[in-house]
């Protein structure tokens, strides 16, 4: 058969071929991720040396020997910022010529000095600061606001944030556990609690999480915090009293070990105490434990036993049947797995004495730490220790025994302990004698499947009887076997207990079309215009029943932990985790980090189908995530960067590369060092071969797409839309200045070099132009007016968001637009025509499609020249009286976010019907 691209149609598993090709892929991602890891940890030391690099910089020191550092400098050739030495003439004359002696005075200040913000012709008021300031504050807070009650649901899943360090504990509480979920129908993650990042990540993708013996510890304390915040309502679960200091102290055991272990472990009582009461419920393994949980302040308290798991009965139907036949010797075992069991084995050490003394055939083996009296020196070779075994060799030698012990001793510590050394001889057929603790009590019946010892006489007795009766030892060893294999084996505790605590994962019932959209950026990061388009989509989806999730970055956050974030905003879920700091060009193209926190939110979120916005950071690897899943994902294709390394097709000199049909070869002598060029063309190529659909948002854009090998039917129209104006627009002043407007950002594609030059070069003053810094909102600046020298007024504001459109346009009577490449759409271009904005913009391109040169607004060259611009500027200066009460007469036939919606959801209901037709056939 024939596999047409974007069908999503997998071959069935089965032949050795397949199943050959399942083992690469996976150790293709196995490496991946192994080299996610290492550049994870190689990103926090760079980004902890730079920490230091700062405050190493900040010091009084380092200012002190500034005047040192530059006389080395100049030795070397260099100047202060590293340029070379020799490039000084000519910026001394290029400053001179702008701005005589006080040009240069003030680089040579700069040099020196921190930015100010303060320059003459300069408007950036306190308010204007203050205002960027609180926005980015007020943005950060989604972060930490209570998840909204109208998320959508997630695919049914259990987090299990565990001490796994404590080998016996950790195999019946977590990793049994796991396979009790499982069993269930549970999806499970297990992390170790130390593993803050991992488990954060995992917090927003769970539906419920247990924190196993988890100490409170501040990092702690987050993840509990974060798990309220989520709407969690996490359980915290332990399997020995070790949250209550009083009862804890009781246990003869503590008092036997060096003073500076009890401290350490009253110091984690507290921990444990303060991370079980801030998650609020409790799981135990016990009942006395679980009272013991309620009397401390929990008001919801489960109880789920230590149990049997598979590798417990394979290992024990692995081994052969001891007869206990044996007429030299009988053997006693008693299991040891920490050196804090002294004061249990005391309870049966005199009875146990009395009996070796009494039968001579009574032999001992302890198994494990545990230090014994020397009354048993007098026993000899009775008396055997082993040591250092594994769990498969302790349940051997435990089967090589013919009574086994569990004393305890009556504290109410001991009480809330399991009766999991009772189980253990039981499956491997040894009769057991025990301390009539709790645990014990619920499951054992005197005489009929062990026996229950409290005195020395009582554990006396129990011996001889057991040593002097076979058939009594192996009546007792069959009985007790069957009674805990009805009540612990893995299928009994799933249908009993595990279901009565955690029940059955229901899958909640979804009618709505289901789509999960992924954009580098989103709210309250709304930075660019594919950032709003898509933020606008969502929205207006969202409000035409469709269910829509988002995949996006976020920033770090000191106050935050490491890891994912979910959020939401605009009735929209979103997730977000931070991108590397300093990832470069194939980090942006493939992030194998990026791509397994996509994966895990495809797998929560279960959309019908994924609509990719812009990948550019968040890296193509994502996209194989979805054909391994058979998820079908639509392309929007907002630039060339799906092409052209360069994602704009802009050299490094500036100037647009003006190919059509793109050839490698240019491409490599554009970037000769560029050794991925060819690896990332295969990529490319496959992702978008893979695409359900293609979507390009004007007929220019498409048309380069066509020419690079994309069949027409593939990719299709979907002109922006954007926001129109709420009122009227304030009409200026008859006779003022004109006032211009500059949305790019510093970014060379989007002309900012050029206009710079091309303001700094006009001899008029009778202008005004705003300048809009993108990056105040992200809490920083990159425009700087210093470096700015015009004899117009210059306005330096932070981005508006949407609800400041008509107030920014308001500002300015001609939006300059000079970008540098063939633009795929150019938001900003119809914001402005849709209110009466003049606009200058270079041509071809999807920038100037809704532009008619000379009736609303101009054309210019992709040339490269700011001389060109500054034509086309003071020509416009010259005309200040057109823009009294100017109206675009084209206005109607520009593109509405309801239209683009509209088509887009008939897009992508088309491509979700397509999967399903697919997978009924």
């Amino acid at each position: 058969m024939t596999v047409q691209p974007g069908s999503n149609v997998t071959l069935l598993p089965g032949t050795a071929e397949e199943d050959s090709q399942k083992v690469l892929l996976e150790s293709y991602r196995s490496s991946a991720r192994l080299n996610g890891m290492r550049a994870d940890g190689l990103q926090i030391e760079n980004t902890h040396l730079r920490d230091q690099m700062a405050l190493v910089q900040s010091s009084l020191s380092w200012r002190v020997t500034a005047p040192l550092r530059l006389v080395r400098g100049l030795s070397l050739g260099r100047l202060p910022s590293g340029r070379p030495l020799k490039e000084l003439p000519d910026r001394v004359i290029e400053l001179w010529s702008k701005g005589g002696l006080r040009a240069v005075g003030g680089a040579l200040a700069r040099q020196a000095l921190p930015r100010s913000g303060k320059k003459r012709n300069t408007v950036l008021s306190k308010a204007t600061q203050q205002v960027a300031s609180e926005e980015a504050v007020a943005g950060h807070s989604v972060y930490s606001d209570v998840l909204d009650e109208a998320a959508a649901s997630l695919a049914p899943k259990i987090l299990i944030i565990a001490e796994v360090s404590l080998r016996q504990c950790a195999k019946y509480r977590v990793w049994q556990k796991r396979d009790l979920l499982e069993r269930l129908g549970w999806s499970v993650q297990v992390v170790d609690w130390r593993d803050i990042g991992v488990a954060m990540s995992g917090l927003q993708l769970c539906t419920r999480v247990i924190f196993y013996r988890v100490p409170g510890f501040e990092t702690v304390m987050k993840l509990v915090a974060e798990a309220h915040r989520l709407r969690l309502e996490p359980w915290w679960e332990v399997d020995d009293l070790i949250f209550d200091a009083e009862e804890y102290l009781q246990n003869g055991n503590i008092s036997s070990l060096p003073q500076a272990e009890q401290d350490l472990l009253m110091s984690g009582v507290t921990l444990f105490r303060r991370c079980m009461l801030a998650c609020g419920r409790g799981i135990a393994s016990t009942q006395a434990l679980a009272q013991a949980m309620l009397d401390a302040g929990l008001t919801d308290v489960s109880v789920l036993e230590n149990a049997l798991d598979h590798e417990t009965l394979e290992i024990a139907a692995s081994l052969p049947t001891h007869e206990g036949t044996d007429v030299e010797r009988v053997w006693v075992s008693y299991g040891s797995g920490t050196n804090t069991h002294d004061e249990d084995f005391r309870q049966a050490q005199a009875g146990l004495i009395a009996a070796m003394e009494d039968e001579p055939r009574l032999c001992l083996r302890v198994i494990g730490q545990l230090k014994l009296s020397d009354d048993f020196h007098r026993f000899g070779d009775r008396v055997e220790r082993l040591t250092e075994l594994s769990y498969r060799d302790y349940l051997a030698a435990l089967s090589r025994t013919d009574i086994a012990i569990a004393p305890l001793e009556p504290t109410l510590f001991n009480d809330c302990k399991s009766n999991i050394k009772f189980l253990e001889a039981a499956v491997v057929g040894v009769t057991a004698i025990c301390s009539p603790r709790n645990a014990f009590l619920s499951v054992m019946r005197h005489g009929e499947n062990g026996l229950l010892a409290v005195t020395d006489d009582d554990w006396k007795r129990s011996f001889l009887t057991l040593a002097r009766d076979v058939p009594l030892r192996q009546r007792l060893a069959i009985q007790a076997r069957q009674d805990v294999m009805e009540r612990y084996a893995p299928e009994a505790m799933a249908v009993t207990q595990g279901q009565a605590v955690f029940g059955t994962p229901v899958i909640p019932e979804r009618k709505a079309l289901r789509v999960l959209m992924a954009n580098v950026y989103y709210a309250p990061r709304s930075f660019g215009g594919a950032t709003i388009v898509a933020e606008e989509l969502a929205t207006r989806l969202t409000q035409r029943g469709v269910e829509v999730g988002i995949m996006t970055s976020r920033p770090r956050l000191d106050e935050n932990l490491s890891g994912s974030i979910r959020y939401v905003i605009n009735g929209t879920d979103v997730l977000s985790a931070v991108i590397p700091e300093g990832t470069d060009l194939i980090g942006a193209l493939d992030n194998p980090q990026m791509a397994e926190v996509f994966a895990g939110w495809l797998d929560a979120y279960q959309p019908d189908v994924v609509h990719v916005h812009a990948a550019q950071g968040l890296g193509t690897a994502m996209l194989r995530v979805c054909q391994e899943r058979g998820v079908p994902y639509v392309l929007t294709l907002h630039d060339a960067w799906w092409l052209c390394d360069r994602q704009f097709m802009v050299r490094e000199d500036g100037r647009y590369c003006f190919q059509t049909r793109i050839d490698q070869q240019v491409c490599q002598m554009c970037q000769p060092h560029a050794r991925h060029l060819r690896d990332r063309v295969t990529i490319m190529h496959q992702a978008l071969a893979e695409a359900a659909l293609l979507i390009s948002p004007s007929e220019a854009h498409r048309q380069l797409y066509l020419a690079n090998g994309v069949e027409p039917e593939r990719i299709v129209v979907n002109r922006n839309g954007f926001r129109w104006p709420e009122r009227s627009r304030r009409q200026r002043t008859p006779g003022s200045r004109i006032r211009f407007g500059f949305v790019g950002g510093t970014e060379a594609v989007k002309g900012y070099p050029q206009l710079k030059k091309c303001m700094e070069s006009l001899e008029r003053s009778d202008w005004e132009l705003v300048l809009v810094d993108n990056k105040i909102n992200l809490g920083f600046r990159s425009i700087h007016a210093e470096d700015w020298s015009v004899k117009g007024e210059l306005k330096i504001v932070p981005a508006f968001t949407q609800a400041g459109l008509d107030d920014f346009y308001d500002q300015i009577d001609v939006l300059l637009f000079p970008s540098q490449w063939k633009e795929s759409y150019g938001l900003t271009v119809r914001e402005a025509l849709a209110r009466d904005v003049w606009v200058v913009a270079t041509a071809p391109g999807g920038q100037s499609e809704d532009v008619v040169d000379g009736v609303n607004g101009t054309h210019l060259p992709l040339d490269g020249r700011p001389e060109t611009l500054a034509a086309a500027v003071e020509s416009l200066l010259g005309q200040a009286e057109k823009f009294d009460g100017y109206v675009n007469p084209f206005k109607s036939s520009l593109a509405t976010y309801e239209a683009q919606t509209e088509e887009l959801l008939g897009f992508l209901e088309r491509v979700a019907k397509r999967k399903v037709n697919l997978v009924a056939h």
